[in-house]
């Protein structure tokens, strides 16, 4: 089956040790060794030849793109947070990108509203989408629903997936369970 992994918003404003959430997401991402099981599930991906594509949001240094009405993304202004080209808008180093994957930057929440996502998708026949990032009542959330009614098969892999709090990562999967399959990153077969 052709897969593509989505790797989302593992930016460093959001994940990394002294990025921006540090005590937010930041926390939930140490101590459920995100990162760690993210690296482990690329090779495993990359080794079983999925594609690979990173989800990043980012604005202008203008912010000319995010909405002023957002409580998320008047947040990201007013703290000067997602700017593109920045640190805080790179991938984690520890799951760097590759020649060949795929970069879609977006500006809202969802992975597929005014992205390039769709027509990668088209292009390259994928049929499965493999889901992992931060926040999991975020963008995993909105792009596991999108991906159900756009009719991919969608599986999210639990271990690479935080929200700002354990309360919110559980509420997240507990909604999810209706879109897509639910597993740990070890459990999954990326050649099924």
């Amino acid at each position: 089956m052709k897969t593509l992994f989505l790797v989302m918003d593992m930016l460093n404003d959001l994940v990394a040790e002294d990025g921006f959430s540090a005590g937010s997401y930041g926390v939930q991402v140490a101590e459920r060794k995100v990162l760690h099981n993210t690296a482990a599930a690329l090779a495993a991906a990359r080794s079983a030849g999925a594609r690979v594509g990173y989800v990043r949001i980012g604005f202008s240094a203008d912010y000319r793109e995010a909405p002023e009405n957002s409580p998320i993304f008047s947040g990201a202004r007013q703290n000067g947070i997602f700017k593109l080209g920045t640190w805080g808008t790179e991938v984690h180093e520890a799951l760097a990108p590759r020649e060949g994957d795929f970069d879609i930057v977006k500006h809202r929440v969802s992975p597929f509203y005014a992205t390039s996502l769709e027509a990668i998708l088209r292009a390259h026949r994928i049929e499965r989408l493999v889901l992992c990032g931060v926040s999991t009542n975020g963008v995993v959330h909105s792009g596991a629903s999108e991906a159900h009614d756009r009719d991919y098969e969608v599986v999210i892999l639990e271990d690479c997936c935080a929200g700002a709090t354990m309360d919110e990562h559980a509420q997240a999967l507990a909604c999810l369970g209706r879109y897509a399959r639910i597993v740990p990153s070890t459990a999954f077969n990326w050649t099924e």
